[in-house]
């Protein structure tokens, strides 16, 4: 799962390094309109409906913070 997450991320920012990265945003990698081109990316991709709740920055932080997210949607 991550590694297709990965290259969502890197569609919209090839030349920033995601994987060892803790903040998107504090980074400067992810700013409101990424967060929201990523949530139609990741729907798609993995078939599911993100609900409101979870759309909020904290949910895409870091992979690992995003993992957690679709864990709750039972992607794996």
């Amino acid at each position: 799962m991550m590694k297709k997450v990965v290259e969502l991320l890197e569609e919209l920012h090839p030349n920033f390094d995601f994987v060892h990265s803790g903040d998107f945003f504090a980074d400067g990698y992810l700013d409101s309109f990424d967060l929201t081109r990523l949530i139609v990316q990741v729907e798609e991709t993995y078939g599911i409906e993100i609900d409101g709740r979870d759309i909020r920055p904290e949910s895409f932080q870091n992979l690992a913070a995003i993992q957690s997210m679709l864990g709750k949607y039972g992607v794996k």
